[in-house]
């Protein structure tokens, strides 16, 4: 994996995903907003770390899914052969990628297909969830952080397979971070300014461009390694 590249594109493509992490996620740190008690919400500096200590969770499941999944990409790149294997998970990643943006544009829903498959996960942890609710402190914010972290989204989903591709656990950890702290500006915002950010989620104008970004950095990502893998050092 090319680490700098690959980095900045899973950062950038949390960055780019703001509708779709509004339209999935927006609601509901609207809503975990919303339903801490009136002193707190009266207060913005204690709001805003409740609102942080949720996001803080949700990244941490992200990166500790991104280190099995790094774990997981090394022993097929160990079991195909190193050279052959690194090409072929490479070649995933960006069609993983390029899924992504063709999510995002809606020209391609049938890939909405992929969010059944955390179903089983979210329906044992959904639970423990609602146990902490009213969320009254913020080691709890935290611990519903981390439970919401594994909530069925198929974009989450596109880059955890994207992360398989990463070469090994803690790569595939990174890579995860970086699209979590992409994440991070819009889900922070948004306990703050949901109606707004709503609007802009739901404009489908946004959404095809913002798809058609990622397409482009998915192709990117492939070719640029490849020509720097080409160019000559010099001294």
């Amino acid at each position: 994996m090319d680490e700098p590249v690959t980095l900045t594109s899973a950062f950038l493509l949390g960055l780019f995903s703001t509708m779709h992490c509004i339209g999935m996620c927006g609601g509901i740190i609207g809503a975990l907003s919303l339903s801490l008690p009136t002193p707190i919400r009266e207060r913005k500096p204690r709001l805003f770390a409740f609102v942080a200590a949720y996001n803080i969770g949700r990244i941490s499941s992200y990166v500790l899914a991104g280190l099995i999944a790094g774990a997981v990409g090394t022993s097929v790149l160990h079991s195909a052969g190193f050279d052959q294997g690194h090409y072929v998970l490479r070649l995933v990643g960006v069609s993983m990628m390029i899924a992504i943006g063709l999510y995002l544009t809606g020209w391609l829903p049938q890939l909405a297909v992929i969010e059944k498959l955390g179903i089983p996960v979210w329906k044992r942890l959904e639970p423990f969830g609602r146990k902490l609710i009213p969320v009254t402190s913020l080691p709890k914010a935290l611990l519903y952080g981390i439970i919401w972290g594994w909530l069925p989204c198929g974009l989450v989903y596109f880059v955890l397979i994207w992360a398989l591709t990463a070469g090994n656990a803690i790569n595939g950890a990174l890579t995860m971070l970086a699209f979590g702290l992409g994440t991070l500006p819009t889900l922070m915002t948004a306990g703050f300014m949901t109606s707004w950010l709503s609007r802009f989620a739901h404009s489908t104008r946004a959404r095809q461009i913002v798809g058609t970004l990622i397409i482009l950095l998915a192709i990117a990502s492939l070719f640029i390694p490849m020509h720097m893998a080409h160019t000559p050092m010099t001294h």
